[in-house]
């Protein structure tokens, strides 16, 4: 094959690094943000962040001057020399300047992430009751495995069988018995219930720690142990007629059983609170809906004049150099941060605009919208409004709700028009929420419901949207008693 070289035209679309860094600012949320700008100001000598600076001017620039600043002041600002002597009628405030004052008096000042407590875990817990209750070493051991094995909800995530086969390679002459033993006693540790193997073994545990003279315990404890079946799938007819009890006195047995924890492992265990932090705020000023960015989330930057003045323009030296690749790179950063926040604000704004159904009634008036509705109006890509409308919120008087909530499907309407999905979802949780409890509402009855307000739904779409909203069928939330 013979070699041979060939001069071909053509058109190629580059991305350059400063857009790639445009579309990389723009997807990002609130505290990638924030750790990206972090990165970015430890990383670039020319870009700072523009605030008050706690020392005085004066003070600066004669530092400045001098090349170094005086050795009488801390970063603070505050006085270092301490003088040998004090007047007798001053006070130590005439003397020394305040600058930063405790907690307790200015609770502004408060640093809440440095107060927070060691997460509560229910292994912890257990284990510090362990420690307090006397065991022999042996028994300590198999305590030891046993809490080990007890799930967040507070039941045994292996059975005792399992935990005897582990113990076995460390004592050889362990018997199930024992482990049985050892189990019981750990099931007395708070929570109530906690070790239990199953449901009923732990509703058992926790009517056996109420006093005997408890009205109905011993009825209860017979319905946790041998018709928790019946109970849960609300078969009164049977329970009445399996305990000889009338259909008054049943009522009071299942009062007694519904006050028990079916998890009481999560009493002790305490999730960490997670919070968003929103990227626009919308208010309602003058009976117009307003939206502003929220300005707390990226501080504001600036070229720092010092450095930029030092750079020279016809020096090619390597600092002098290193200097204008920093300086171009602190602008471009700064320009795209505020295409970020314009590109944000005015998709937020184009959605609240469709959307003002939904903060003057809520989710019930949402109307249908698709990101092709938002590019349009704004003359953007799809991707684009895709890239802002991921892990960003928004701030209304319905809560605090992500920018893809506003979007949804829709379903024809019989008289014309369209309807959210989310709206249907609204009306559907609305329906079931104010139902019966004895006679609650089947899916073809909500597909009627819907279809008498000119909703066209299937029952199979009501299907899916009650489960997608963790709602159970009909027949599961039935309730006779």
């Amino acid at each position: 094959m013979k070699q041979s070289l060939n001069l071909r035209l053509g058109q190629q679309l580059t991305m350059t690094p400063q857009l790639q860094q445009a579309i990389k600012l723009l997807q990002m949320s609130t505290l990638d943000l924030q750790q990206e700008i972090q990165q970015v100001l430890d990383s670039n000598i020319m870009l700072e962040i523009s605030e008050d600076e706690s020392i005085p001017r004066e003070a600066i620039d004669t530092a400045e001057s001098n090349n170094e600043i005086s050795e009488s002041y801390t970063s603070e600002g505050s006085q270092t020399t301490i003088p040998e002597e004090l007047p007798i009628d001053s006070s130590w405030e005439d003397t020394y300047e305040t600058v930063l004052t405790s907690g307790i008096s200015n609770p502004e000042t408060v640093e809440f992430e440095t107060q927070r407590s060691n997460e509560a875990t229910l292994l912890d817990h257990l284990l510090w009751q362990l420690e307090l209750t006397i065991f022999s070493e042996r028994d300590h051991a198999i305590a030891t495995a046993i809490i080990d094995s007890v799930n967040n909800e507070g039941y045994l995530s292996h059975t005792p069988e399992d935990i005897f086969q582990g113990l076995q390679n460390q004592f050889e002459d362990l018997e199930l018995d024992e482990v049985f033993a050892v189990l019981h006693r750990v099931q007395q540790f708070d929570p109530s219930g906690v070790a239990a193997i199953d449901l009923s073994d732990c509703l058992k545990l926790q009517l056996l720690q109420l006093p005997e003279s408890t009205p109905y315990r011993e009825l209860a404890l017979l319905v946790v142990t041998k018709y928790l079946k019946l109970l849960a799938t609300h078969q009164q007819a049977k329970l009445i007629r399996k305990l000889g009890v009338t259909e008054r006195q049943l009522d009071d047995i299942v009062s007694l059983i519904r006050t028990l924890d079916p998890k009481p492992g999560e009493k002790i265990q305490v999730a960490s609170s997670e919070y968003v932090i929103p990227d626009v705020y919308v208010t309602k000023q003058n009976d117009v809906w307003q939206v502003n960015l929220n300005q707390d989330i990226a501080p504001k930057l600036r070229i720092n004049p010092f450095y930029s003045s030092l750079i020279k323009r016809a020096d090619n030296s390597k600092d002098n150099v290193c200097m204008k690749d920093h300086l171009q790179d602190a602008k471009w950063f700064i320009k795209n941060l505020h295409n970020r926040n314009d590109t944000l604000l005015r998709v937020a704004r184009c959605i609240i605009e469709k959307q003002t159904g939904f903060l003057e009634y809520g989710s019930i008036a949402m109307k249908p919208m698709v990101l092709r509705d938002v590019a349009e109006v704004l003359e953007l890509h799809e991707s684009t409004i895709s890239r802002v409308t991921t892990q960003k919120f928004m701030h209304t008087p319905n809560g605090i709700v992500e920018f893809k909530y506003f979007f949804s499907s829709h379903v024809s309407r019989e008289g014309g028009g369209e309807c959210s999905s989310t709206a249907i979802r609204a009306f559907i949780k609305e329906l079931i929420d104010t139902e019966n409890p004895a006679k609650p509402l089947s899916d073809n009855k909500i597909a009627d419901f819907l279809q008498e307000k000119g909703i066209n739904v299937a029952r199979r779409t009501i299907a899916k949207y009650r489960e997608a909203m963790f709602i159970s069928s009909s027949s599961q939330r039935k309730r006779l008693f």
